[in-house]
C-alpha cells in the first residue's frame, strides 16, 4: 500500500531499528527510530524510508519536498519525451492520377518518418468493385515507394467498399528525422 502514495516519511515509519544514511550519503548506521527521527530533525530535515524490504529498513535523511519536486520533474521530462504511436489514414481512389497519387504517397512518407503507422484505404464506387485488382495494384504500388523505411503490419483486405492495408514505421526510418533536426 506504500508503494501507491510513495515512501513512508517521519512518523508514518513504525519499522525499529532502521539503517540510517545522511543527506551527503554518508552511513550514520543502524539506530533505533526515535534516535534516527531527531537526527533528522536537528538538521531540519526528514526521515525518508527508501528500502523498506531490506532488514534493516534503510531510511535516508533529506529535504523530502525538495525530493518529490525533482522526482515530478524528471517523470514531466520522461513523459515529454515518448512518443505516441498514432494511426493516420491516406485514402485513395482506384483512378488516381499520378501527381494527386505522388502529393499522397509524399505525406505516407512523412507519417512513416515521424513515426506513425499509416492506414492506406482504396475507396470504390459503384461498378469499381468489379475491378478490385486495381485497388490492390494501388496499395502494392505505394508500399513499394516507402518499402524502404515501413515494413507491412495488415496486408490488404477487402472490408465492404474499402480495401485497407496497414503500414509500420521500420527503426531505421525514425532514427532518419532526428539526425535532419540535430544538424
Amino acid at each position: 500500500m506504500a508503494k501507491d502514495r510513495g515512501p513512508r516519511v517521519n512518523y508514518q515509519i513504525k519499522i525499529s531499528p532502521v539503517r540510517i544514511i545522511d543527506e551527503e550519503g554518508e552511513q550514520l548506521g543502524i539506530m533505533e527510530i526515535d534516535e534516527a527521527r531527531s537526527a533528522a530533525e536537528e538538521r531540519g530535515l526528514d526521515l525518508v524510508e527508501v528500502a523498506p524490504n531490506a532488514r534493516p529498513p534503510v531510511c535516508k535523511i533529506m529535504d523530502y519536498g525538495r525530493y518529490k519536486y525533482e522526482q515530478s520533474k524528471k517523470d514531466k521530462l520522461a513523459k515529454k519525451k515518448q512518443h505516441q504511436v498514432t494511426v493516420k489514414e491516406m485514402k485513395f481512389r482506384p483512378k488516381i492520377d499520378d501527381h494527386d497519387y505522388e502529393y499522397k504517397v509524399e505525406h505516407v512518407r512523412e507519417f512513416l518518418e515521424k513515426g506513425d503507422k499509416v492506414k492506406l484505404t482504396v475507396m470504390f464506387r459503384g461498378r469499381e468493385m468489379m475491378y478490385k485488382e486495381f485497388g490492390e495494384a494501388i496499395l502494392d504500388r505505394v508500399w513499394k515507394d516507402v518499402e524502404d523505411i515501413s515494413e507491412v503490419e495488415q496486408v490488404p483486405k477487402t472490408d465492404g467498399r474499402n480495401m485497407t492495408m496497414v503500414l509500420t514505421p521500420t527503426r531505421d526510418a525514425q532514427k532518419s528525422p532526428s539526425k535532419e533536426n540535430s544538424e
